[in-house]
């Protein structure tokens, strides 16, 4: 399964990180999040080729989503608003790889998921909660059977090395990987490298 790190934003934590191998590193182009990389953000020049670069936009202008893009070399945008197909199928069409988020909750209905599986490479199932992603909680796992595909799916939402080595026991259908963030954290925006690694070794073991 494939590991995004997201929320990354300090240089020497994104080479730390970048060491343990992650697939993804994502990057928070919101400026309202705490893990916002910053006005002046630049990635190190020595940046894995091997590591894909994810922006993570919340109903942000397509213009500046491209921009961004270009500015930083970025191979997926996962967008994490209220975006609309047409606003995906222009992402795609700009050669971005691009992943879809939807919140989750006992009352999500899966089915709406279908308009998009046109216009994105990944979905990601994310906790419904106060923010748009980063609430540092998961939801019932139980609920993503009712997911019926066919784009493959990364999950978030409270993530840690913990609760990672109960996911295989699920035995998810269309489960491509994770993505982790608040569990694996020192404070916003900084990762804990150790826990990091940790919950990498959960998933490919």
């Amino acid at each position: 399964m494939k590991v995004k790190v997201c929320g990354m934003r300090e240089a020497e934590n994104i080479r730390a990180i970048a060491r343990l191998k992650p697939d993804l590193m994502g990057f928070i182009f919101y400026r309202q999040s705490p893990r916002y990389v910053g006005d002046d953000f630049e990635l190190p020049l020595d940046f894995p080729t091997t590591i894909q670069r994810v922006g993570v936009f919340v109903n942000e202008t397509e213009p500046v989503v491209l921009q961004q893009a270009r500015r930083h070399r970025l191979d997926a945008v996962q967008v994490h608003g209220d975006e609309d197909v047409e606003y995906c199928a222009g992402l795609k069409r700009a050669g971005l790889t691009v992943i879809k988020v939807f919140r989750i909750d006992a009352e999500f209905d899966f089915h709406t998921t279908a308009t998009f599986s046109s216009v994105a490479d990944l979905f990601l199932f994310d906790t419904k909660g106060k923010w748009y992603g980063g609430n540092a909680r998961s939801f019932d796992w139980n609920l993503l059977k009712q997911y019926e595909g066919p784009v493959p799916f990364l999950l978030s939402g409270g993530l840690n090395p913990q609760n990672l080595t109960d996911l295989k026991q699920f035995n998810l259908s269309y489960l491509a990987g994770v993505d982790i963030n608040s569990g694996v954290e020192q404070q916003p925006g900084v990762k804990d490298a150790e826990k990091v690694s940790q919950a990498i070794k959960a998933i490919r073991v």
